[in-house]
């Protein structure tokens, strides 16, 4: 590795520019799917769909129109899935982002950015905070008619219930709904915005645990590879988008981050 510092605990298998790459890297952005929270034990959106909703397609639960035929077996389910969510923890992957992040705002030596497609908080409990959910957040609600914004969740239930009534919006009255982007939905604009914004900015991606199958979250790396800069691809497997990047490295994130941030970093949290 030219002039790279490998950590001793790093896999044999670690790519030989990686920290070339990113420890002269200023401006990092971050591309994260389900495969990071996968290692956290979050389920799929389908896991929960068993037993109670095992008679319904998932699409019926994450959609405009399951929202408007029946609103609490679309509620019972969201607020199901967030509990199964609450009881998952980040994973070393998570820490390890948060840990780099740490280290070089209080260095001063650069900015990390993440734009995630998972719905969970496992990003902000790990210690970064995404600047953009891509999908939306399953712990945060707003008013399915007037869009104003809901005061959070504060207990999740212990069982699952085959329905159960939203709260009412106190200043119109309509259903409030989690905000997480549905089948049938636009992407949230500002979300995506930041995370183009990030893309066109950068010196250097990570692609993280995403099959590069959904757009538009897909194309962000086309972006920063069009750019001339280089993107990395950290994946147990190949993927749609293997093809646009520099470096690949086929490893889970709970292994590969860790390893990758004590390279990276200057000193050690």
């Amino acid at each position: 590795m030219r002039g790279a510092h490998r950590p001793s605990a790093a896999p044999a298998e670690i790519p030989e520019d990686i920290f070339d790459v990113l420890r002269s890297a200023r401006h990092v952005s971050i591309l994260t799917g389900a495969g990071i929270s996968a290692e956290s034990g979050v389920p799929t959106f389908r896991a929960p769909i068993d037993g109670l909703w095992e008679t319904y397609e998932p699409e019926q639960l994450v959609s405009v129109e399951g929202w408007e035929s029946d609103p609490g077996v679309v509620w019972a389910w969201h607020v199901w899935f967030a509990a199964l969510i609450s009881r998952c923890s980040p994973n070393p992957g998570h820490r390890a982002l948060g840990r780099w992040n740490r280290n070089w705002t209080r260095t001063e030596q650069g900015l990390i950015e993440v734009a995630t497609q998972n719905i969970d908080d496992l990003h902000t409990r790990g210690g970064l905070a995404p600047i953009a959910h891509l999908h939306g957040q399953i712990t945060k609600f707003h008013c399915s008619e007037c869009g104003a914004p809901a005061s959070p969740i504060l207990s999740w239930p212990t069982e699952p219930a085959p329905s159960l009534p939203p709260p009412k919006c106190p200043i119109c009255g309509g259903y409030i709904r989690p905000s997480v982007t549905w089948f049938g939905e636009a992407l949230p604009t500002k979300a995506v915005d930041a995370a183009v914004q990030s893309a066109m900015t950068c010196d250097a991606m990570l692609v993280i645990g995403t099959s590069g199958a959904v757009y538009p979250a897909a194309g962000l790396p086309k972006l920063v590879a069009g750019r001339g800069k280089p993107v990395i691809e950290i994946n147990p497997r190949d993927t749609d988008i293997t093809h646009h990047m520099d470096i690949v490295w086929r490893e889970s994130a709970v292994v590969a981050l860790p390893a990758l941030v004590d390279g990276v970093v200057c000193d050690h949290d």
